[in-house]
């Protein structure tokens, strides 16, 4: 008996051609809760009428279910969990008005958070006000290299955790991922400070926000471990994408030309069975866009709301990460540490575009 109903809020365009203009995640949402027997997805809305009718067709919606205004969704359908796939410059709008409806009881946001860190923490605390549940789609906690590294991290495998390297990806949009990780191996604790630089020469605009071409940061967190990231051109930093390094070990993610997951004692190395997973998916020929981890995250937001718990993916553990992602910019901004909290105005690298600080060339396709 379906228990939630759901609405879609940016159905995105074509789901086949997913692109850095737009990655349809609101088809990726959809299946996920219904994927979850206790969901049924009732209504999207997108203010490109052919991309909400397109998503209709798709999921056999009728057509008085497909919207422009997702207030106007909200008011007549009254749904349980409204799902936000909009770019992140819109995400705040969206969220702060989806919980001043006074219709969800959750909401579930892409990621990166938003495009700056005041939005970030409005958002959170604006649910946090309606007593409204909110989650961010970190799906990524929910694979197998990462769930087996953390429990091989609590079960003292390699002592105590020091250090977490990360070379994969950026640090805006894949660092929602990334940083969000670490933030996870290291118990959610917050960071105490952030250094970091950035080289931003040939234009990189991903879903309308600028994105560096390398990064090269550094975070304590407050219980003295330390996090790094470089990405871009120094990616070979390290030939895994993470290193965990403790007290009497190592654990390495996606090893280069190695195992997906592994344990390392000085020269014994040890691959740990992950079931065929990798970082992204299950490697099962269905799983499209790591499919099976969206599925597990839609389903922690359900199993929250029904156990009444703070969810994997909260808000306010989202917080920890994109704190670190501003504070980095910021660094760069500054040319100096950001000692945590800071007051972090806009979001640093846009702004350092936009007033000429930084001009990067067009990249012709």
């Amino acid at each position: 008996m379906t228990e939630y109903e759901v609405v879609i809020i940016g159905a995105g365009p074509d789901p086949s051609n997913p692109s850095v203009d737009g990655f349809a995640m609101g088809y990726r949402h959809a299946e996920a809760f219904e994927n979850d027997g206790r969901c049924e997805v009732v209504g999207v809305a997108d203010i490109v009428p052919e991309n909400g009718a397109a998503f209709a067709a798709t999921f056999d919606l009728p057509e008085s279910a497909v919207y422009e205004e997702y207030e106007t969704m909200l008011a007549e359908l009254d749904p349980d969990i409204a799902t936000v796939a909009v770019p992140p410059a819109v995400h705040h709008d969206v969220v702060v008005g989806c919980a001043r409806s006074d219709t969800v009881d959750a909401i579930h946001c892409e990621k990166p958070m938003a495009t700056s860190w005041g939005d970030a923490q409005t958002m959170v605390q604006g649910c946090w006000r309606r007593d409204v549940q909110l989650t961010f789609n970190r799906q990524r906690r929910f694979g197998k290299p990462f769930v087996e590294a953390k429990r091989l991290l609590d079960d003292g495998e390699i002592g105590d955790l020091r250090r977490v390297e990360i070379t994969w990806g950026d640090f805006y949009d894949t660092g929602a991922h990334t940083v969000d990780l670490a933030g996870m191996f290291n118990d959610e604790r917050p960071a105490e400070w952030v250094l970091a630089a950035l080289d931003y020469r040939e234009e990189d605009v991903r879903f309308g926000t600028h994105q560096e071409n390398q990064m090269w940061a550094q975070w304590r967190y407050d219980n003295g471990v330390y996090g790094t990231l470089s990405g871009g051109t120094g990616s070979d930093f390290a030939d895994a994408a993470f290193v965990l390094r403790g007290t009497t070990g190592e654990i390495r993610i996606d090893v280069a030309d190695g195992p997906m997951l592994e344990v390392v004692h000085g020269g014994d190395r040890e691959a740990i069975d992950v079931n065929g997973e990798t970082m992204h998916a299950t490697g099962s020929e269905t799983d499209r866009f790591g499919s099976a981890f969206q599925d597990r995250a839609a389903s922690e937001v359900v199993d929250a709301l029904d156990e009444g718990r703070e969810p994997v993916l909260s808000g306010r553990r989202g917080l920890n990460t994109a704190e670190i992602l501003f504070a980095g910019y910021e660094s760069a901004r500054r040319t100096g540490r950001v000692d945590l909290p800071a007051e972090i105005e806009g979001h640093p690298l846009e702004e350092m575009v936009a007033s000429g600080r930084l001009t990067p060339e067009s990249v012709e396709e």
